[in-house]
Formats: structure tokens, sequence, C-alpha cells
């Protein structure tokens, strides 16, 4: 076979339509072979192609008339020293970090182990696993994208919608059985117009990085269905794809991008990396760990150990160049290539860590702020990780939405009747001002969510108040203890109506709470309809209908009043503010942008936010008071709204404000009836009866104030 010298760059394998250029980085490293197999049999490695050109750390070849489809991996050499770092070992075929595409992904094989499994890991298995291990694939990159445009949905107008490939779609009705749990799928037109009719704008997809499921779940008969285990940073999950093809998978890829694109939708990706599926010393040997583990990894005093801030046994060292330039360029691929409009970092906090302390200033942030195509998209922090010190909300730069967990917190705690809430729940309510005003970030920072696929339903957090997690074999011991939730007085499913009723009105309490909040709601795929999880809080390993949504039993009533909600929102910018409220006058002689009242309709004082007992309080928003303009630049200007929440076990009445906050309200929304009834009206000063447990929202025509 004819080799020539090649390009260092770009890693990977690029076929330029007449052959295929190889890099592979390995700083540490000692000799490279590139190993091409078969393309119908895994284990026929019918060519060893010895890389002697190295540039860099870079070593590199040009073989021409090689085509999209060929498989291949390599054997790296050095040396096998664990103590020091090194666990070279060329027994063992690796993936290419730099894989488009990546198959063969088969069963466990001790093979798999650059350590002779039974012993420990200082002792270098040399049995040769070509026949078991992942094979990387040559793709060709071109396809007809069409007109494909970005959609670009500000962050003021976004609605998240967060959802699992194969979950979401498994049992989705109209979808052909063939393709269901796949991007075939979330590209099939029944998908996409419910997403358009339940008024999504961006669908933040769980792991689709190639992964793989760990050995202990796999041995158990789990699997790793979320997919927080990546081995590919550049490769679309084999799992997903419905065709056959060697590599196809990016193609499926791409047009379920620009199949959402053209219904306006975005495409936000869950990515992870903080670390990868090779896991600590004891872990298989896939992928980085053999090519140059001391290169990859954080690694402790003593050498042979990771550091893990992930709590999966390794964390990724973004502070080496080898692996900054592997993030960054992964990220431009998913965005120049695969047409992604975002990301959400998991772990955050891991990648931001320099030593061992988190630095908002770290050569991470630096280089995506410098990135012309990074730094444009989406960019949403889960922003802690298991580390000390590693619960960072609110310490991201400016540039940076974050996933907020007080925001989830204090709202589940406000509608199960916890005190000393009040003054929390403002600042949740109106966008987190104490974590985003001080380093001038807005209110849509804060990405707002009650559940996530960490955790209950919302179904489930109305039912249960313990986990039910026997199926995951672990004891009922995983998944967090304490998840801020209230059963309404029986645990999981139950024939009493009382109770029935009440979860039913709590589920909309937290979906308009959510949805009308500033900042950028984020809804958990299934929670609209009443999906259950059984009470599992941490179904990371189940493929089945236990995590799959069950749309046969969906509950119309409440998608359709999700839909309202998002229409609601999407329909008045007083729900969707680009910037924080001023807590004053809007003119000279208006009213303030937002005002706060008590049940007998007397403004708020100092003294009534630390009454402890109080659970209830009505808020008050300008529609004259945005302080915002449009693209014309002419002001926006929105009807007023008055907000009443009864977060008691008992109803309550509410007194109205006087004629100067509006003339007449329409009641637009109340929590304790299934439908809208929006024919009442009230005068000011009148009483509003609000249930138990309930919200209400009355709307006003805005009386513009002039000056």
């Amino acid at each position: 076979m004819t080799v020539y010298p090649g390009n260092p760059f770009p890693l990977g394998s690029f076929w330029n339509g007449k052959g295929v250029n190889f890099a592979l980085y390995s700083h540490n490293a000692t000799g490279v072979e590139l190993c091409l197999f078969d393309a119908s049999k895994d284990a026929d490695e019918h060519t060893k192609i010895k890389l002697t050109d190295r540039t860099h750390d870079i070593w590199h070849a040009y073989i021409p008339d090689l085509k999209p489809g060929q498989r291949y991996g390599y054997r790296v050499y050095g040396p096998y020293e664990p103590s020091n770092g090194h666990r070279f070992n060329p027994a063992k075929v690796l993936l290419d970090p730099y894989s488009k595409a990546i198959c063969s992904i088969g069963d466990w094989d001790d093979t798999l182990y650059g350590y002779t499994i039974g012993k420990d890991d200082l002792t270098m298995d040399d049995r040769d696993n070509a026949a078991v291990s992942p094979k990387s694939v040559v793709i060709d990159e071109h396809f007809d994208w069409e007109d494909d445009q970005p959609p670009k949905v500000a962050y003021y107008n976004s609605i998240i919608y967060e959802a699992h490939v194969r979950g979401f779609t498994k049992t989705f009705p109209g979808i052909p059985e063939e393709i269901r749990g796949t991007y075939a799928a979330l590209a099939h037109p029944a998908v996409i117009d419910y997403l358009r009719k339940l008024g999504i704008t961006a669908i933040e997809l769980m792991p689709v990085h190639q992964s793989i499921s760990d050995r202990h779940l796999v041995d158990q008969g789990l699997t790793n269905y979320w997919g927080y285990n990546t081995i590919g940073f550049f490769a679309p999950a084999l799992r997903f794809y419905s065709g056959q093809d060697v590599g196809g998978q990016v193609n499926e890829f791409k047009n379920m991008v620009k199949k959402l694109h053209k219904a306006g939708i975005e495409v936000i990706l869950d990515v992870v990396y903080n670390h990868t599926a090779e896991g600590n010393q004891m872990g298989p040997t896939l992928a980085y760990k053999g090519i140059d583990n001391a290169e990859y990894y954080r690694l402790a005093d003593d050498k042979r150990f990771y550091f893990d801030y992930t709590g999966t046994g390794n964390t990724l060292n973004a502070r080496l160049p080898n692996v900054l330039m592997m993030i960054m360029d992964s990220l431009r691929y998913w965005i120049t290539e695969m047409h992604v409009d975002g990301f959400r970092f998991d772990l955050a906090a891991a990648l931001a860590r320099e030593l061992q302390d988190v630095n908002r200033l770290s050569a991470f942030f630096s280089i995506i702020y410098q990135d012309p195509v990074i730094s444009q998209v989406k960019l949403i922090a889960e922003p802690w990780d298991v580390g000390e010190g590693g619960y960072q909300i609110g310490q991201f730069p400016p540039g940076w939405a974050e996933w907020n967990g007080k925001y989830r917190d204090c709202m589940r705690d406000y509608w199960r009747g916890a005190d000393n809430l009040l003054a929390e729940f403002a600042e949740r309510f109106t966008g987190s001002s104490d974590l985003y005003k001080s380093d001038n970030r807005n209110p849509t920072a804060s990405i707002n969510f009650i559940t996530a696929h960490d955790g209950f339903t919302l179904n489930d957090l109305v039912s249960y108040n313990d986990r039910q997690n026997e199926a995951n074999k672990e004891d009922n011991k995983d998944g967090a203890s304490d998840n801020r939730s209230w059963n309404c007085g029986a645990e999981g499913p139950t024939e009493d109506e009382g109770i029935n009723f009440l979860r039913s009105r709590q589920k909309r309490n937290f979906l308009a709470t959510l949805l009308l909040s500033q900042g950028v709601p984020m809804l958990l795929a299934g929670d609209e309809l009443g999906n259950t999880q059984q009470g599992n809080n941490n179904a990371y390993c189940q493929d089945n209908e236990i995590s799959w949504i069950d749309w046969s039993k969906a509950d119309q009533d409440l998608v359709q009043s999700t839909r309202d909600l998002i229409l609601l929102r999407k329909t008045h910018s007083a729900f969707s503010r680009k910037d924080w409220f001023k807590g004053k006058p809007v003119r000279t002689k208006g009213l303030n942008d937002i005002a706060w009242f008590k049940v007998d309709g007397m403004e708020m004082t100092e003294d009534d936010w630390k009454g402890g007992f109080a659970k209830s309080l009505a808020i008050f928003l300008y529609g004259d008071g945005l302080h915002s303009v449009d693209e014309n630049n002419k002001p926006v200007v929105d009807d007023s709204f008055y907000m009443i929440f009864n977060a008691h076990f008992g109803p309550l009445d509410f007194k109205l404000p006087p004629d100067t906050h509006g003339k007449q309200w329409k009641k637009v929304w109340d929590t304790s009836i299934p439908a809208l009834q929006q024919k009442t009206t009230f005068k000011p000063g009148e009483t509003v009866k609000v249930n138990d447990r309930s919200f209400v929202l009355l709307q006003a025509r805005v009386v513009p104030i002039k000056d």
C-alpha cells in the first residue's frame, strides 16, 4: 500500500475525494501504527501501517485510494508504567479521539483492558483485542444542507425542551416502528408538528456523542441509557441510528437538524467534556488511556491514580493544550459541520478547574471567548461538579447561561408549603438578580427548571415522597434522597379523587410558575402530559418503559394547559423581559414596573418579607414598564398583569389594588380548575377568591401615563 507523509492537520481522518489523511496526537508515544480493517469483518486487520512522520507530537500519513466507510484504529507504543502515568499497550486497538463515526460497539471482553483482569492494574495484558475493539470510521463529510439557516432564537424568546432521542420517540404515535428511538424519528413530521404546536423553540438533546455502557451495568442486564459516558466527542451515537450503512449515523443526524431548523426549532446538545468512558485505573483502555494517558487526564500526585471531580473515575485535563484543542475542535465541528445551535455543558465546573479550584478565568473560558464560532452560540453550564468547592452557580462569566438549581429548589419548596421562602421566591421568580446581575448578565442567564432528566418527573414530584429505584439494582441507595417533593397524601398511584385532583393542580402550579417566570424556561419532555418514571429518580440505566415516555397515557388537558401557557408567555413580553426590573416608577408620575402586594391589597413592606409563616403574595407587572425597544427601536408596551400565588392549605380572598394599577381585571388563568375560564372580570378594590394551593393570573389593558 502506498503511503505518503500527509499532514498533521486536520486531526482525525479526512477524505479529500482521492484518499484519506490520518493524524493522531501523542506526546509520550514512541511509535504509532495505523490499523485498517475489512469493511465487513471487524477482526480482519488486513493492514498495519507504521506512522513515521511526526510534527509537533502529531503522527500522520496520507493513503491514496482509501474511501469513506473504511474502518480503522491505532496501536500506540510506549512504556507501560502506571505509576508514572503511562499506560501504553500496543496489543490494544484504540479509537481515534477525532473519530467522526464509530462502529462495532460490541460486548464487553477482558481484552479491552490494558491490564490483566483479576490482577492489579500494574500488570500489562498482552492479549490482542482487534477482534472485539470498537472501530473508527472514515466518513464523507459532504451533505446537502440546502438553504439551512440557524433559527437564532433570542434567549428571552426561548422555550427549551430537554429530551432523550430514544425515550422521547420510542412510543410516539404515528412514527414507523423501524425508526422509533432514532434521529430519523426526531425528524419525523409527527414529532416536529407536536413540538411546534406545543411552542418549543429549542430541543436540548441528552448526550448524543458516542458513549459506552459501563460493564457493571451490562453484567446486570442494564445499560447506560442516559449516555453520560462519552468515548467519542465528534461521533454521533450509533444507538440512535435507524440504518445499517457504516457511518450513516452522521447524515441521519444532519438531516434531523435540517428538518428541525426548517420548523424554526434549535438543537442544543448536552455535552460531556469533563470525563470519558475509560473510568479510573481499573477501567478499560479504549482510546485516550492508550494513546497518551498523562496528556489527557488529571492525574494525582501518584500518577497511577486519577483526580475524580465527576464521580465517574476520571476527569479530562482541560488545562493541557491538546485537551483544550480537542474540546474546541469538537465544539466547532458540531457547529460548523453538524449545524447545532448550542451546548449544555455537563458538570461544567470540572472544566474550569485550574489546579484543584474552579477558576472563572480559566483557559477554557478564555479560549471560548476569543473563538469567533463557539462564542456565538448558546452556551449553558451545569454550574457544579462533585469535587470540593464545585457548586459554582452564579459564578460563570458573561456570555454563559446556567441551569439554576436554586430556582428549582425554591419553587419545589414553595409549592409544597415550606416556610421562610417569600423573599427567595420573589428573587427566583424575577430572574435571580442576586446571582447574575452583578456581572452585567441579564435575567436570561438563568435557565429555570422544575425538573430535569436527573430526578423525579413532574408527575412523580407530586406523587412520591421517596425514590423508588429498586430497578437500578443498587438497593435503592442511588439517586437523590432529598427531592423536595410532596406526594399530596399518598405514595404513588392512588384512586383517591381528592389527592389526584390536588396533584393535577400542583402540576399546573409548577408549569405556570415556570413558564411565567423571568429567565429562560426549560421543560422536561413528558412533563406536559403527566409522564411517570414510577418514582425512579435516577433512571440513567433504564432503557425500557420506565424511561420511555408513554404517549398512550397522555393527559391531554395538561398538554393543552402547557400549550396555552407557552402561548401566553410568547404573546406577552411582560413575562420575558430582556433586562432587570427597576423597582421604581417608569416615568415621573408612573407606577413601579413591579410591585408586591399582600392579601389585603396593601403593598408589602420590609417586615412583611420576613414573615416566616407567609405562603401567599401577589405580584403586579406594569405593562408600560418593560424598559426595552423592538427591532424598529420603538418602546415595547404590554398589558399589565396581577399574579396571585397561594401555597397556603386553605383558600384566601385577595383584595385588588386601586384603579391606578388597572381599570378592569380579567381572569386568564386559574390552576384550581382544569380549563381556562376567561370571562370572569373584576374591578379595582374587589376581592378575588384564590383556592388553596393555587395560582391565579389577572390581566388588564395598559393605560399609558403621559409625562
